[in-house]
């Protein structure tokens, strides 16, 4: 989380159904995903038709998101995530359609509040021109139209940098959104707007994409370290952020002994203005430790807008030589480094949330795209690409759903889960015990990844409840996600503005506390039939 210290690839989604070329007055019908010839008589399905146009257009109407909407024929319709986005393709545009309601919302009261916050980054960004706002009434719905440009960036292929978005308010609480992105303008804006009507929903949206990993070509001591950890049989492994470690080893060695357990994992952070990783990553192993290596493209250097500005400075190549050189420190290092790329990029503490990018979750792609590509040029086979969303989206939109920044089966080997119990020293924050937070969020993602997941950082707050019977409740219940193979306990502090802690974190906050964690590991080696061994590494002195 610690947001407090701290290309395009549609072959990957696995059902991405094309607009065929019929003849006039032809229907197709797309029912949970899928091609089928008439539509059954299932009353939750998720049905979809498409019926051709005299003038080059085709006719989506989608059931269960209660839409109809004219769209350019010979593109592509993605409806794989369909109870999050729809999305038309080609290679030089791109229109996707949300459905958002706020009838259950904390954190957004209305449709004006959404349109006013999603328009903010667009209105206040010296990135945009603007051409062109207005608001009419269309089939009934007040709807607001903008639309805007930024210059191309160097570093993304064929890039999307002409925009048109209209919001169609359907009342106080429930809104759509048609996003329209291409390499040109376009001169049918108004054509595709002007069909977009409200039907009576019928059926639910569903979720059809299934995303896997890709076998990759790692040194023999990376594929060794990940068939260790991370196979499916491979027992539940725990690891710690310690602020001092790996600089100072003193305070984790006390936890270690303290606790009867070696961790085998660290977790390291770093910003674009901290050391190259290189004497991080030695540090660590002479401490017998592999790393989690964090790197986030934000700087303390820089002021709030310069850090919202650096997606787009990395996109223009900015930064070639910088993450030249970081590619070649971890290849020089040359053990297992489990390298997680902006973490939390779902919330918008995060200036590398897509929020800064008018919402466009495509360039938080490009940029994973153009790291990843660039460590394959320097030939780095000891990175284990971990992609970690935060398991609460923030703004809840669904243009900022989490998957929208999944980069791609190619480019992550371990989906990341972090949840924290933030306990309420802040207003509006509940406390949240384990098993709400990791139910719900591990269902979802078996639904959808087939990578093996980890909890990359997680830890419960002080401040609201019992932090003892909380660990003691996580130790009880984590062994119910099998497919979680390693977690990460975050030991620190977040602090309010004015330095006091806000979020404790500590796992040697009191005795008690750090004999629920010591009674927990204990335990949970013992469910695991697992002893503890330390890790065969070789320490250079």
């Amino acid at each position: 989380m610690k947001h407090l210290i701290k290309l395009l690839i549609f072959s990957l989604i696995i059902t991405v159904m094309p607009i065929l070329p019929v003849s006039a007055n032809d229907t197709i019908y797309l029912e949970n995903g899928q091609k089928v010839e008439q539509p059954s008589d299932k009353p939750m399905k998720d049905l979809k038709k498409l019926t051709t146009l005299p003038d080059g257009y085709q006719h989506l109407t989608d059931y269960a998101n209660g839409y109809s909407i004219d769209l350019p024929a010979g593109m592509e319709l993605d409806v794989s995530l369909s109870s999050v986005r729809n999305l038309v393709y080609d290679d030089n545009t791109r229109i996707e359609i949300y459905y958002d309601n706020f009838f259950n919302s904390a954190s957004c009261p209305s449709t004006t509040s959404f349109i006013n916050y999603n328009n903010r980054t667009i209105y206040n960004d010296s990135n945009y021109q603007i051409t062109s706002k207005r608001t009419e009434n269309i089939n009934g719905l007040t709807t607001y139209i903008n639309t805007w440009s930024r210059n191309k960036l160097a570093k993304v292929n064929n890039d999307h940098n002409y925009y048109a978005s209209a919001y169609f308010v359907v009342n106080n609480k429930e809104v759509y959104t048609v996003l329209i992105k291409s390499t040109t303008p376009r001169s049918d804006y108004d054509r595709i707007f002007n069909s977009f009507k409200n039907i009576n929903k019928q059926g639910s949206p569903g979720m059809f994409a299934r995303f896997a990993p890709v076998e990759k070509e790692w040194a023999d001591s990376t594929q060794a370290f990940y068939d260790k950890y991370f196979a499916e049989d491979s027992p539940l492994t725990w690891g710690i952020f310690e602020p001092t470690a790996p600089y100072t080893s003193s305070h984790l060695h006390y936890l270690e002994k303290e606790f009867d357990y070696n961790f085998p994992v660290i977790l390291i952070y770093k910003s674009l203005d901290s050391p190259l990783p290189l004497s991080d990553l030695q540090q660590a192993y002479n401490l017998g430790k592999r790393v989690e290596l964090t790197l986030q493209t934000s700087s303390f250097k820089l002021d709030e807008r310069e850090n919202q500005q650096l997606t787009y400075d990395i996109l223009e190549g900015k930064y070639d030589e910088y993450f030249q050189q970081y590619a070649r420190q971890i290849k020089m290092f040359g053990h297992p480094v489990m390298f997680r790329l902006n973490n939390e990029m779902n919330g918008d503490w995060c200036t590398y949330s897509s929020y800064y990018t008018a919402g466009d979750t495509e360039l938080f792609k490009a940029l994973w795209h153009y790291v990843y590509d660039i460590f394959e040029q320097e030939q780095v086979d000891n990175a284990i690409w971990v992609w970690n969303p935060h398991d609460l989206s923030f703004p809840d939109f669904k243009w900022n759903h989490s998957y929208l920044y999944y980069p791609g089966d190619e480019y992550v080997d371990i989906v990341g889960l972090t949840g924290y119990n933030t306990g309420n020293y802040y207003p509006g924050e509940n406390w949240r015990e384990f098993p709400y937070i990791y139910d719900q969020l591990v269902r979802a993602y078996n639904a959808v990844f087939e990578h093996p997941f980890m909890i990359t950082e997680f830890g419960s707050n002080s401040v609201g409840g019992d932090k003892k019977a909380w660990i003691d409740n996580m130790f009880a219940s984590i062994h119910n996600y099998p497919r979680i193979k390693m977690a990460i306990w975050w030991n620190g502090t977040d602090w309010d503005p004015n330095m006091n802690p806000a979020r404790i974190y500590r796992i040697d906050e009191t005795p008690e506390v750090m004999k629920a964690f010591r009674d927990g590991l204990a335990a949970s080696n013992k469910v695991e039939g697992v002893e503890e061994v330390e890790e065969e590494i070789s320490i250079n002195k």
